[in-house]
């Protein structure tokens, strides 16, 4: 709310915004509220208003981004049967990898935002997991179609596929992300056998 209890129109997505920006630009280190609310044009103390702090700040952004790539990869079930399997598995590791590692990173090396995002998935927030079970849900769907063979052990190639997401957003850079897409790609190929 603003001073006089108004709601501020999409103020937590501009705040979100300004703070990746802030990221790519100056990096980890330059993330201040001070910086996110300059950078969104809004009042100093607005982020501190509707977030307990910076680290509150930081946890729901993270979760924020990870529920966009959830809700993106909830959908794969569906497209089973269209294009072809590589490619939709490489649209929703895109997505992932869209994440700005930089934020990733922040989240973690803040260790009470570190904390909120663990309770939060440990709760049912999107995250890692959601993704791992659509993958295994698209799938088993594939299999249905016979577009993958029936040996597959989904569970485990969507494990891999999801663990391998995560390294590279754990250990990536923003430059390093089309390596990274080129890399999941391969490892695409590799663990799915179309028939």
């Amino acid at each position: 709310m603003s001073p006089r209890g108004i709601a501020i129109e999409g103020l937590r997505e501009r705040l979100f915004a300004a703070a990746e920006r802030v990221l790519v630009r100056d990096g980890s280190a330059a993330l201040t509220s001070r910086a996110v609310t300059e950078e969104a044009g809004c009042a100093k103390g607005v982020l501190h208003t509707h977030f307990a702090g910076l680290d509150d700040f930081v946890a729901e952004l993270v979760l924020y981004r990870f529920a966009t790539a959830a809700v993106l990869s909830g959908d794969l079930p569906s497209r089973a049967g269209t294009g072809t399997v590589g490619e939709n598995l490489a649209g929703v590791a895109s997505a992932v990898l869209s994440l700005d590692p930089g934020l990733v990173g922040l989240a973690v090396t803040r260790p009470l935002a570190a904390q909120r995002v663990r309770e939060a998935w440990q709760a049912g927030a999107p995250g890692f997991t959601a993704i791992q079970e659509a993958v295994s849900g698209y799938l088993r769907a594939e299999q249905e179609l016979g577009r993958v063979a029936t040996p597959l052990d989904v569970e485990s190639v969507a494990l891999a596929l999801v663990g391998t997401l995560h390294h590279l957003l754990m250990t990536g850079s923003a430059d390093a992300a089309p390596a990274s897409q080129a890399q999941v790609e391969r490892l695409i190929r590799a663990l799915i056998r179309t028939v």
